[in-house]
């Protein structure tokens, strides 16, 4: 059962071919960072042209690493939201192209339900039920994954997501696009404790917020701005901002194994690579005797190796799409 899988939610184009779900043959992304470095953050309408450019030759790559030809596709899964609504359109409209013109059934697959499934495509699987929780540029969400198909939200940003926080610091302390790997190499040089950045808690409830983080990284820096010429300060700033961001998400995550009794815990999502967070939870895992599951670092970001998994479920069980599929910029899973 082979699965052609295409994503082109946001700022990456990717495809690739699995088997059963599980198994990885081959996995293309087309990175923009380049584009988007200049401009401190994704300008959507590149993203969607840099897409229609790329979405052929990264299929045909994908295909050409499977030693596989399109006829011995089974199904293709294709992220249909959420994202931006420019770029799931090239890859909507490549899919149901391909789709309609080679006879091969078309499955829409929900790219938060893709990053859950990322977990599947490692060695060591988790076992239903299990938390999972999803901190990416565009989402922090906490789940129960009761079986699959059958998710409960436990509770989701309310302003910022996790990863977007970090890509706005970024942006503040003049460190470039993308945040999150620069800030957690100089997080790993910096002093934790050197501000008191503050931790939106929400009591009773699992939703999150970062956008009063971010605010008070801003003050912080516009009261001194000489000093983001200051390596150690910047070192600083992004150690104390990315120590509040664990602890938020960690304690969640807790909270959430002391009030469901459930013992596994998934981790997807960019922000899921992040090497701080990494280290929290296995530590935090360790105390609470539960098991963790953390996606490798190259299935944590956007990739479509993850929505291919999640596609060859919703193939199996007939669940297909019809050629009037449309994208959908919000889409709850």
């Amino acid at each position: 059962m082979i699965i052609l899988g295409i994503d082109t939610s946001c700022d990456d184009t990717s495809a690739a071919v699995v088997l059963r779900g599980e198994q990885i043959l081959s996995s293309v992304v087309s990175s923009q960072t380049d584009i988007h470095n200049k401009y401190g953050g994704i300008v959507p309408e590149l993203a969607s042209r840099r897409h229609i450019e790329m979405i052929w030759p990264v299929v045909d790559e994908a295909l050409s690493a499977a030693n596989i030809y399109i006829d011995a596709v089974n199904a293709i899964a294709v992220c249909y939201g959420p994202g931006l609504i420019g770029s799931l359109l090239v890859g909507c409209g490549f899919a149901k192209a391909v789709g309609y013109a080679r006879n091969i059934p078309l499955v829409a697959v929900n790219h938060l339900e893709g990053h859950i499934f990322s977990a599947f495509l490692e060695k060591d699987k988790p076992e239903f039920p299990f938390i999972s929780l999803i901190a990416s540029g565009g989402h922090t969400s906490l789940y129960i994954v009761e079986a699959i198909g059958q998710y409960k939200e436990l509770g989701r940003t309310r302003d910022d997501a996790s990863g977007e926080a970090y890509d706005k610091v970024s942006k503040l302390l003049r460190l470039g696009y993308p945040g999150g790997p620069v800030i957690d190499r100089l997080a790993q040089q910096g002093d934790a404790g050197a501000f008191d950045f503050p931790r939106a808690w929400l009591p009773e409830s699992f939703d999150f917020s970062f956008s009063g983080l971010k605010t008070a990284v801003k003050l912080v820096v516009e009261k001194d701005a000489a000093m983001l010429e200051n390596p150690s300060f910047l070192a600083d700033v992004a150690a104390s901002f990315q120590a509040a961001v664990v602890d938020v998400l960690v304690r969640k995550v807790e909270s959430a194994i002391i009030k469901t009794g459930i013992r596994t815990v998934v981790l997807s999502g960019g922000v899921a690579s992040n090497s701080g967070l990494r280290t929290r939870i296995r530590d935090m895992a360790d105390e609470r005797q539960v098991k963790v599951f953390l996606s490798s670092p190259s299935l944590c970001t956007d990739n479509a190796a993850m929505i291919a998994a999640a596609g060859y479920h919703h193939y199996i069980a007939g669940d297909t799409a019809a050629l009037d599929l449309n994208p959908r910029a919000y889409l709850p899973l």
